[in-house]
């Protein structure tokens, strides 16, 4: 037996709104392995890794974009140091199933609730580093300053799980900020290249969803297939020269559908802020669409009219460069909570 509720409050994001919630949550585990792994897209048709239910917690075991273990020991990393299902996962994905991108994403996780015009919330809930290194680089005709630099160059970068240091070169020291730079759900219909983020959310590069934090997205196909990678052990605003500190990440997840909840492009909240995001080839684009989804948010829920909410954007909106190399650049605006000083606004 399972019941509807009300998310109350919702000081979620995306507002008071009819949610259901299985009885008796239950918690899952997906493995990466080839036949749980979508490697380059997101697809409405994908076949689920796993079926749960609103209300229920999956934890999902991701690989990195360093590439196979052969190459990554040509590198210098020791072999037992680098995931075995790595190997595992390269060796037997069908060839035919790959692309149109190269992020090896792990799901997609079928939600059962999830209908087109719902929105799933996505609670991270916790995030592990699974490697004691991450690596970062670029190549030919990449990054965003291809012509400056029309090579390729790598780097590794080991990581101290401890103290929470990447130590990049010597007198370098980056703290780690573990988040997945993919996260996202089936498009409405086909396949859509895994680099380029969208309405689905996908390849966002977005530094803030770290564990923590909560995802909104538009469900547009039966199930949602919400899928997860491209780990990263943190990341510069831009990610310019196209990879980040990546590494291999496992993630826990609380999914919970909301039921009928119009939602155009993902939406985020921190502790501290909320966040809108805008995707396009053009970064004014970009940015209008992050601009235009903070209004609307703050007309909905905070009952601003658009005069106002547009001059609030002005004073206490940050508008961030998510990413600038994935096709899609990225933009995100920052609202913080702490401007809201009377109860229940």
């Amino acid at each position: 037996m399972r019941r509807l509720f009300f998310a109350a409050g919702l000081s979620v994001f995306v507002s008071a709104s009819l949610g259901t919630l299985s009885l008796a949550a239950q918690d899952h585990t997906v493995f990466a392995t080839s036949k749980t792994v979508e490697w380059g897209h997101y697809a409405a048709n994908a076949k689920p890794a796993i079926t749960v239910h609103s209300g229920d917690t999956v934890t999902l075991q991701t690989l990195s974009t360093c590439g196979p273990t052969d190459r990554l020991v040509a590198r210098g990393i020791k072999s037992e140091d680098i995931p075995a299902y790595n190997e595992e996962v390269y060796k037997n994905y069908p060839e035919a199933d790959k692309g149109p991108g190269g992020h090896i994403l792990t799901g997609p996780v079928d939600i059962t609730e999830a209908e087109p015009g719902d929105v799933l919330k996505v609670e991270i809930l916790k995030i592990n580093i699974d490697a004691n290194f991450a690596c970062n680089g670029f190549g030919l005709h990449r990054g965003f300053l291809p012509m400056e630099f029309p090579y390729s160059r790598q780097r590794i970068i080991p990581l101290d799980r401890e103290k929470m240091i990447g130590h990049f070169a010597p007198g370098i020291d980056i703290p780690l900020h573990p988040f997945f730079g993919s996260m996202g759900v089936g498009p409405g219909q086909g396949r859509v290249d895994s680099a380029p983020p969208f309405a689905h959310a996908g390849n966002m590069d977005n530094k803030e969803l770290v564990a923590g934090t909560t995802l909104y997205i538009p469900v547009a196909t039966k199930g949602a297939l919400f899928v997860a990678g491209d780990g990263h052990a943190g990341q510069g605003n831009g990610e310019v020269d196209i990879t980040a500190m990546e590494t291999f990440l496992t993630g826990t997840f609380r999914f919970t559908v909301i039921k009928n909840k119009p939602l155009l492009w993902p939406r985020a909240e921190t502790p501290t802020h909320f966040i809108t995001m805008g995707f396009s080839p053009d970064l004014k684009e970009a940015t209008e669409h992050a601009l235009r989804d903070m209004i609307d948010y703050l007309v909905e829920e905070k009952h601003m009219t658009r005069d106002d909410a547009y001059m609030l954007s002005s004073v206490a909106v940050d508008m961030d460069i998510t990413q600038l190399v994935d096709g899609n650049v990225g933009v995100h605006a920052m609202l913080p909570k702490n401007i809201f000083t009377e109860p229940g606004k």
